[in-house]
């Protein structure tokens, strides 16, 4: 790093360091590994059971059956914890390191994911626990509980709670407030720029930042079931926003679309030489970028492993841990298979991912402004602020059910403050900084988890195989 940059730069530079050292291989290889198992020991449940998943989205709750929201709204919660600013930037940044074979992998990975999903979903209902009018659930109960490890449990807690804390008030307000103020600044709308210890700070991200966290403040603080009665309406409302948008990208270029999948499949297998690579074997190719983007992409994407679908679905009204697996199996489904899909296909058949030092969400704003301009680039920006602001939402039920397993009840009342305390310092924070830090913490999350759900993998299984709640 050059003598003039700021610490905030050379702080990120060691993050980043650490994080890639970290999460790639070990933490994507071990997770696509995984995926690969639980498709097979679950008989190929995203396949085999597919049309029954369909249904059980619109589930409704079961009487007599404990939780605290609706089946249909669990459902929503995690769709609207799980697609976040990651399904647009995230995906965007995997094509432009990656290339268009990054696409393919994105797609292989979530196939197999999603059998990942299903067994942390069955487990979290399964090995749930009734706590008055209240339910505890996640990874730390079937770890505890199911596999007999209760320091397993512990690490687990701490590792996620401080991961809910310190990362999605940090990424999600991010990548919202780049995009926000850069459509701001095209506007003439611009609060200037200061310095606040030697580091720049944007005064319209600043501002978007303390309004997001007023924002997700009047949700969370009256817990999930405000978070649920929200987010089953804003849910499906993103998604079929940012689907109708990119389908009409898609659709103004649809002659592209039989090169694009070509190059698609093509690249995902290259071995052509990358020039300049620093690493040698596999990854000095074509194919190696597209691997390690695009895995490393599709598990943010999806979140798959991270033990996050234990807690949403564990809260369901319903007794059938199939169904809540089955719904998670959806979840994966429009995550991987529409709305990553649109992101990627609006850059490579607009060819924006090919501008020089065009980054992430910009790439995605620069493809809808293609094909509708001025409005393309608002939906975009409009998308992003949803897709974030839901899953600050999901992310902050979570870190209370990890944080209370610790520390009890007392904790939720000042965790929720801090959780939207956190939100305008992400908002202004360095973008490799923070992303860095992100996965760092995510990726450590996922070893405990992983641990559990491969022990009581037979249990996922049994129901897996399972046709109605009766068998």
């Amino acid at each position: 790093m050059p003598e003039t940059a700021s610490w905030m730069d050379r702080v990120a530079e060691q993050v980043d360091h650490v994080a890639t050292m970290m999460y790639w291989p070990w933490a994507i290889c071990i997770l696509f590994a995984t995926g690969l198992f639980f498709t097979f020991r679950n008989g190929f449940v995203q396949v085999r059971r597919f049309p029954e998943a369909a249904r059980t989205m619109v589930a409704s709750q079961q009487a007599g059956a404990g939780g605290a929201v609706s089946p249909f709204q669990a459902f929503m919660m995690g769709l609207g914890s799980t697609i976040g600013v990651g399904n647009i930037a995230g995906v965007a940044a995997a094509i432009i390191s990656g290339g268009p074979g990054a696409l393919f992998w994105i797609w292989c990975y979530g196939f197999f994911a999603t059998s990942v999903k299903f067994a942390e979903a069955v487990l979290g209902l399964k090995y749930r626990i009734p706590h008055g009018e209240a339910t505890l659930a996640g990874p730390m109960y079937y770890l505890r509980n199911g596999l007999g490890s209760a320091s397993l449990a512990w690490i687990y807690a701490l590792i996620a709670g401080i991961a809910c804390l310190f990362t999605t008030p940090f990424t999600q307000p991010n990548s919202i407030a780049i995009v926000l103020d850069s459509q701001f600044s095209k506007s003439g709308l611009d609060l200037g720029t200061f310095s606040v210890g030697g580091a720049d700070i944007r005064g319209s991200r600043l501002a978007i930042g303390v309004v997001l966290a007023i924002l997700t403040w009047l949700v969370i603080i009256g817990g999930v079931q405000s978070i649920g009665r929200v987010l089953e309406k804003l849910s499906p409302f993103k998604v079929g926003f940012y689907m109708l948008g990119g389908l009409a990208v898609i659709l103004l270029n649809i002659g592209n679309l039989p090169a694009v999948l070509s190059e698609v499949f093509r690249e995902a297998f290259s071995l052509r030489p990358i020039a300049g690579a620093t690493v040698g074997g596999l990854m000095a190719t074509t194919m190696g970028q597209a691997l390690r983007y695009g895995l490393a992409r599709g598990a943010y994407a999806n979140e798959a492993g991270y033990g996050t679908a234990a807690v949403v679905y564990g809260v369901a009204k319903s007794d059938r841990p199939d169904q809540q697996g089955l719904n998670a199996v959806m979840e994966v489904f429009i995550i991987t298979f529409i709305t990553s899909t649109i992101s990627a296909l609006t850059i490579l058949l607009t060819g924006t991912w090919k501008l020089e030092k065009i980054e992430s969400a910009a790439a995605v704003s620069e493809a809808f402004n293609a094909a509708i301009p001025t409005a393309g680039g608002w939906m975009v920006a409009f998308s992003v602020f949803l897709f974030g602001y839901t899953t600050l939402m999901g992310w902050s039920f979570y870190g209370e059910q990890f944080l209370e397993y610790l520390f009890g009840r007392r904790i939720i009342m000042p965790y929720r403050w801090l959780y939207c305390l956190l939100i305008p310092i992400g908002a202004v924070a360095k973008v490799d900084l923070v992303w860095a830090w992100g996965d760092i913490l995510n990726g450590a999350q996922v070893f405990p988890n992983l641990i559990g759900i491969i022990g009581l993998s037979g249990v996922a299984a049994k129901y897996a195989k399972k046709r109605t709640a009766d068998e």
